[in-house]
């Protein structure tokens, strides 16, 4: 078993059969790529939910636009995006109009009910004890939004705070964030009760939903499945959040009813623990249902920032097909559909490898020098074995020190005059006041030993 090394303090990340017909994926994406040009003209219309009834909300007949494929593979899968009233406007609609669009059932919840460009989101929180509402202070931004909508939000609510050891603990939005992991369960099993997988993304998760299909092919929905980037706190393992998570059709109807019969024990547990993933891998593995490690198909990082070379826990991703990337942002989201819309309209490919975006995507966006730029070479010279220039002057020395390394193929100087260096491809991204540099003719070099896939890798236990 590979070590564990920690991420955010006291985090530790641990990266770690029907058949698909071929030609329903390419019809897929053949449909998808024409009407590109499209999707700011039709509006998404996601699943609508009654909440007269706030015990059972009723679910109606879910709608997409005319020019959206049929017999996608979809008709099966819920998709549930978790977002908050500090971020939804910004982040939500984008995907609307493209990993969304043509999504058949999917509902957005949230810790505010609003419109988003053409659906509506939902109170996550409805069906919660009012008395918890009303009495825990990480339900103050919460309440306040009850109140006075947008107009009640103080600069505080988005302010970026950085990770401490139990994350962003001074943060309004995060701190209400844990409580959403286990009333989103009940809100997806009042959606689509039938649905065989129920897929549950946050609104900077870029989804590719034909690697997902592909890779759900080898598995049983009506097996107890719950499949994420493996994390731990303490003894708990549990499915990064941000990365994207499923759960079988047996899976959340297990723990959903076994939720409903402990609620006022796990609204304690939800209260000291600080991560709500965490709280729902302590409720599934309650239940009974251990987590299948997935790792690289879905990753806490971007496309931008995902190395997709080098192996890290027994795998390497080159040859895997990734279903998710995080923390990408609506920029991020138009220009990965747009490759991949592209990518599937003009090959015979059902899948995208690691290999197909670093060839086609990241590569061609590599440049030998950049300004104001960060492409995360992270081994500097707090390193032991590091024999660089302790305060270079210019890019120019750490690139030199970067060239007399043969594993050296990224560099690049902090505004703090840090040389550090990196054996990975990253294209990385804006910073002022740091230059970063790539040797171009070592990433080549590294491609070809790389070589081409043979067939894709999929985790599938």
């Amino acid at each position: 078993m590979p070590s564990l090394p920690h991420r955010y303090g006291r985090w530790v990340l641990i990266l770690g059969p029907v058949i698909l017909i071929l030609w329903i994926v390419r019809f897929i994406h053949a449909e998808f790529g024409s009407n590109i040009t499209q999707d700011v003209i039709e509006p998404a219309i996601g699943l609508t939910i009654d909440t007269h009834n706030e015990t059972d909300p009723v679910t109606k007949t879910d709608h997409v636009p005319q020019s959206c494929p049929t017999d996608t593979g979809m008709d099966s899968v819920l998709v549930v995006v978790k977002t908050g009233i500090t971020e939804a406007q910004d982040k939500v609609p984008v995907h609307l109009r493209t990993t969304l669009r043509c999504v058949p059932h999917k509902i957005i919840v949230s810790d505010f009910e609003e419109d988003i460009a053409g659906i509506r989101t939902q109170d996550v929180f409805l069906n919660v004890s009012d008395t918890l509402k009303q009495n825990n202070e990480d339900f103050a931004l919460y309440n306040r939004a009850r109140a006075g909508g947008h107009t009640a939000l103080t600069s505080q609510d988005h302010t970026k705070v950085a990770n401490g050891p139990s994350g962003m603990t001074d943060n309004p939005g995060w701190k209400l964030d844990k409580w959403k992991f286990l009333p989103m369960i009940h809100s997806a099993r009042r959606a689509k009760p039938d649905a065989k997988w129920f897929v549950f993304l946050e609104a900077d998760t870029y989804p590719i939903w034909a690697n997902l299909l592909s890779w759900l092919a080898h598995f049983n929905h009506e097996e107890r499945l719950y499949l994420g980037n493996q994390m731990q706190i303490g003894s708990t393992l549990f499915a990064h959040g941000g990365s994207g998570f499923v759960l079988s059709h047996a899976a959340i109807h297990a723990v959903a009813d076994f939720h409903k019969l402990h609620i006022d024990e796990w609204d304690d547990i939800t209260d000291q623990e600080w991560a709500g993933d965490c709280v729902l891998g302590r409720a599934l593995a309650a239940t009974g249902i251990g987590l299948t490690w997935s790792w690289p198909h879905v990753t806490t990082q971007s496309v931008w920032e995902q190395d997709m070379l080098h192996e890290a826990f027994g795998k390497t991703p080159w040859c895997f097909a990734p279903f998710t990337f995080h923390h990408m942002t609506p920029a991020d989201v138009d220009r990965f559909w747009e490759f991949e819309q592209q990518w599937f309209a003009d090959t015979n490919s059902n899948v995208l490898t690691y290999s197909d975006i670093f060839r086609n995507l990241v590569r061609p966006t590599l440049a030998d020098h950049l300004d104001n730029w960060d492409n995360s070479a992270s081994a500097g010279d707090d390193r032991d074995d590091y024999k660089g220039p302790k305060t270079p002057t210019s890019l120019a020395a750490c690139a030199d020190y970067c060239a007399a390394d043969p594993e050296c193929i990224q560099y690049r100087l902090t505004a703090d005059l840090r040389c550090t260096t990196s054996n990975a491809v990253l294209r990385g991204k804006p910073q002022p006041g740091t230059q970063s540099g790539t040797m171009l003719w070592r990433v080549d070099a590294a491609l070809e030993r790389m070589g081409q896939c043979e067939k894709v890798m999929w985790v599938t236990s």
